[in-house]
């Protein structure tokens, strides 16, 4: 698990897996010296599958190969803090945003372009190369191929459509295909101002804006215009910045058996991943097309690519921003450091 500095107390205090499986955060921390919260969740999580003995795909990405995800979603910045904190593929769908925030992840627009990796992930069944790097042969890219570009792929088609010079600012951008086709706030514009275009060049950005129209398809551009004008739209700020929630009256009675540092507030929910009128991946064929809601527009899926059938893109479509979105009614079930 890569913990193996805690070995030697962990043998003077562990006389069995049963003290493993009852003991607490505190207990973990006092006996073995589990400081780093991410550790203690590691180590929390991996007790919990044993117990349940059902292995999640996810389990098999080791740290290693997270941060090779982080260069190929466009955040290498963040690796030493990752490898750090031996966050692999079964910690990522259990990251909060406290976790991320201990990871010196700051930026909301970061928080978002993990949201919305792991979502990818997701869809993929956790296949450790759903992710595509390079350009293949398509001529005319579909929302459900852009969706599993690469940050690194992003800039490969900026450079096709004669934007060359600004494809070295996507680095460390976040910026990825998922990041892209997902968040309904990210547009043209918000390209514009990563890639540093002046918004004197005008014709540049209408240049950029009808090549963007065309990547992300008429219904996810509608989709986007649609979320721009709702009432209490706030565009997406590149700079903008999360702070962890202020303590409030109401929580002062568990700050005994909880600590603020402990949220389960997921950065990707487990229940928003496939919604409840969809069929999970193994069951749906690539021509499917599923209808959502009246918000969520109906699109026809394609091959994953670990070559198994994935749903449509469009059931992701709608990311709520980390900072407005309500629990999720799984909350209760939800796997963290928890003194409760």
């Amino acid at each position: 698990m890569g913990l193996g500095q805690y070995g030697v107390l962990s043998r003077n205090w562990l006389h069995s897996g049963q003290t493993l499986v009852l003991a607490t955060p505190q207990e973990l921390e006092k006996e073995m010296g589990l400081k780093n919260p991410l550790h203690r969740k590691k180590l929390q999580l991996a007790v919990k599958m044993l117990c349940s003995k059902q292995v999640e795909k996810s389990a098999e990405l080791d740290h290693i190969w997270v941060t090779r995800w982080l260069d190929d979603i466009g955040l290498p910045q963040y690796k030493d803090q990752f490898n750090d904190g031996r966050v692999d593929g079964h910690m990522l769908q259990y990251l909060t945003v406290n976790d991320l925030l201990f990871l010196k992840v700051n930026s909301q627009l970061h928080h978002l372009s993990i949201k919305c990796a792991i979502h990818v992930l997701r869809v993929n069944q956790f296949h450790p190369n759903c992710l595509k790097r390079r350009p293949s042969n398509e001529n005319q890219p579909t929302p459900s191929e852009v969706v599993q570009w690469s940050n690194h792929r992003v800039m490969e088609w900026l450079r096709s459509v004669d934007l060359a010079e600004y494809a070295p600012n996507l680095r460390g951008s976040g910026v990825h295909g998922g990041l892209i086709i997902l968040e309904p706030r990210f547009t043209s514009d918000t390209l514009a101002l990563l890639l540093n275009i002046p918004p004197q060049k005008t014709l540049l950005r209408r240049h950029l804006a009808s090549n963007f129209g065309s990547l992300v398809g008429g219904q996810a551009e509608r989709e986007k215009r649609e979320y721009m004008g709702a009432a209490g739209y706030t565009p997406l700020s590149t700079t903008a910045k999360i702070r962890p929630k202020k303590l409030v009256f109401s929580n002062l009675t568990h700050l005994r058996r909880r600590r603020p540092g402990d949220s389960t507030d997921y950065i990707c929910p487990l229940d928003s991943s496939l919604p409840a009128s969809m069929p999970p991946a193994s069951s749906m064929a690539p021509s499917v097309t599923s209808s959502i809601s009246s918000s969520v527009s109906s699109a026809v899926s394609q091959p994953a690519a670990n070559g198994a059938p994935g749903p449509s893109y469009a059931a992701f479509r709608g990311l709520s921003p980390i900072l407005d979105r309500e629990p999720g009614p799984h909350a209760a079930q939800q796997v963290g450091p928890d003194d409760s």
